[in-house]
């Protein structure tokens, strides 16, 4: 099974908000996904909100071989971390 990164579909029409997940390359667009990885909200005004990923989560799944779609790869640049480690 090829896994790929990419995103999913949410939202109302001119008010579209996106799910960052790892899913099976032959599943659709709006298909059944294997994990939900984080969101991208391309309407948020607050740059740190809008991209926010598990970023352990897809470092692993890039170790095991997903593969980031086009779109996903450049978010991932600026993406913010949905559970930093705890600072002691």
């Amino acid at each position: 099974m090829a896994v790929k990164i990419r995103l999913k579909r949410f939202g109302r029409k001119h008010r579209a908000f996106w799910r960052i997940n790892a899913v099976d390359s032959r599943s659709p667009r709006d298909g059944k996904v294997i994990e939900e990885l984080g969101y991208y909200d391309p309407i948020t005004k607050d740059a740190a909100k809008r991209v926010v990923v598990n970023k352990a989560r897809v470092e692993h799944w890039l170790k095991v071989g997903a593969q980031p779609s086009e779109t996903v790869a450049a978010l991932l640049v600026n993406a913010t971390d949905s559970n930093p480690p705890a600072v002691s």
